[in-house]
């Protein structure tokens, strides 16, 4: 199993983007070449210990979690499915990204919820099922699922992944879990940090699929593919409304 890869569909920003900068700079990695980055001036001593598990996958905010490929599924297959995923028409979803903490870490998070933004990730979830293999009890009980409420536990055991539907929370991770005592001076000076950026909205209108060649590896990106938008128009002579579709 150790050399099995494994695959998840993400999203992440592009690469010439001022947030993957940000996001891959403070990790140390950029999952798009696969290079090792210096941190930047002034974080904490032990910054390395601090992302040492986020930088393992990259910079990106999970819409599939990581699995490795079904029986009777390939690779190829897979890229075929993120291609005709990202080409269906959808409304694209946009945030307003803040840095906070989530669950003990420190990501960037939207500032609050957009319905479209959890479509896109509930869609994910159930398009790409298919390649997900059964989920095995040595999976189930990494999870935890005595930690889990009664829902997240269906989850789990539906989707391979408790954090799905109602339960997915947006996330660009930039740190491990941390103290309480720790977590409100890193957060204010991330804070400064993302503000320098200038990003008062976020199109989330990529998906990226992330492959994992073996458990001692990190996550590289092997594909990108940008969202359809799906934009609507009336026809003035019969009121009709028909859907288009358009880049």
């Amino acid at each position: 199993m150790a050399n099995t890869p494994r695959y998840a569909i993400y999203y992440a920003p592009s690469p010439d983007s001022a947030l993957h900068r940000f996001g891959s700079t403070l990790l140390g990695y950029d999952a798009v070449s696969g290079d090792d980055l210096p941190f930047p001036d002034g974080v904490a001593p032990d910054w390395r210990e601090v992302t040492e598990d986020p930088r393992k996958y990259g910079f990106h905010a999970t819409l599939k979690a990581p699995t490795a490929l079904a029986d009777g599924t390939n690779e190829s297959e897979l890229v075929d499915a993120c291609a005709a995923f990202a080409g269906r028409g959808r409304h694209i979803p946009v945030i307003a990204p803040v840095v906070d903490a989530i669950s003990g870490f420190i990501a960037v998070i939207p500032a609050s919820r957009s319905d479209d933004l959890q479509q896109l990730a509930a869609d994910c979830v159930t398009e790409f099922d298919a390649f997900r293999p059964p989920l095995t009890p040595e999976d189930r009980a990494r999870r935890r699922p005595e930690r889990l409420t009664e829902r997240q536990r269906d989850y789990l055991d539906r989707w391979g992944y408790p954090y799905v539907m109602e339960e997915f929370r947006f996330h660009m991770t930039l740190t491990g879990r941390l103290s309480e005592e720790r977590r409100g001076p890193i957060v204010a000076r991330l804070r400064e940090r993302f503000a320098v950026i200038d990003l008062a909205t976020l199109a989330i209108d990529r998906i990226a699929l992330f492959k994992q060649a073996d458990s001692a590896s990190r996550f590289r990106i092997i594909g990108s593919w940008p969202l359809r938008a799906r934009a609507f128009s009336s026809e003035v002579d019969t009121g009709s409304r028909e859907e288009n579709t358009s880049e």
